[in-house]
């Protein structure tokens, strides 16, 4: 049987993963009717975009956060860097109207969203336009037949490598040490990135400006340890 699913492109990966289980709450669905039309960020069909021009104001910064879950994180550094854009990227529904909830409850004018996958708009932003990137308790995909549907990997980080400016900084935190363990095989000896790490403290503790995610605090009542991960991406060599 032939099967309906178009075929993946580079700018439009296979996505796997979920979008929604259940309806929405009426609160959360109001918030998704009325709200995120206004903040939302559909893919672009042209490509070399500046992500900046989604916002009236041009920010001073630009920061991504791919997958944000419920949204408690990228709300609070939006509330705390008020001059920083931020772009969230979350494909499930429920943590798009968590997310909204949290901009609608601090008066947030500075996020738009992307209420799906993150790599089709991606890889149609401009080289250089992001000064942070957050990629927070991912999915690990623990199976080692799923391996390759991890967001880290040599595809993805290339397109990480692209889009951040020189000296940028790129976050990952997980609970799942497999994963942990991936990113690092993947990144630390990455040509484009530079891991920022001079003790076991440096990834056993949060940074200073850390803001805990759902997820993340209900992994550290269970007595789980997290990781946290933070690499630069390195001068771009000219000629």
């Amino acid at each position: 049987m032939r099967s309906n699913r178009p075929i993946p492109t580079p700018d439009r990966p296979n996505f796997y993963g979920r979008r929604g289980t259940r309806p929405l709450k009426p609160s959360r669905k109001a918030l998704v009717d009325e709200m995120l039309p206004n903040i939302r960020i559909d893919y672009p069909e042209t490509g070399n975009v500046d992500p900046a021009g989604y916002f009236s104001v041009r920010p001073q910064q630009m920061w991504l956060e791919i997958g944000f879950g419920g949204g408690e994180h990228l709300a609070g550094q939006a509330e705390a860097h008020p001059d920083v854009g931020f772009i969230g990227c979350e494909p499930f529904m429920d943590g798009v109207g968590s997310l909204l909830r949290h901009i609608d409850e601090r008066g947030l004018v500075n996020v738009r969203v992307v209420p799906d996958d993150s790599r089709p708009l991606l890889y149609k932003l401009a080289d250089a336009c992001f000064d942070r990137a957050f990629l927070l308790f991912p999915d690990p995909w623990p199976k080692t037949r799923h391996a390759e549907r991890r967001f880290i990997g040599p595809k993805n980080l290339a397109l990480m490598a692209r889009l951040l400016k020189d000296g940028a900084e790129f976050r990952v935190a997980s609970d799942d040490m497999q994963y942990i363990s991936w990113t690092l095989q993947h990144l630390h000896n990455h040509p484009n990135f530079e891991w920022l790490a001079d003790t076991a403290g440096d990834w056993r503790n949060p940074p200073s400006d850390w803001i805990k995610t759902r997820y993340e605090q209900k992994a550290l009542r269970q007595g789980k340890k997290c990781s946290y991960l933070r690499f630069r991406r390195r001068a771009r060599i000219e000629g």
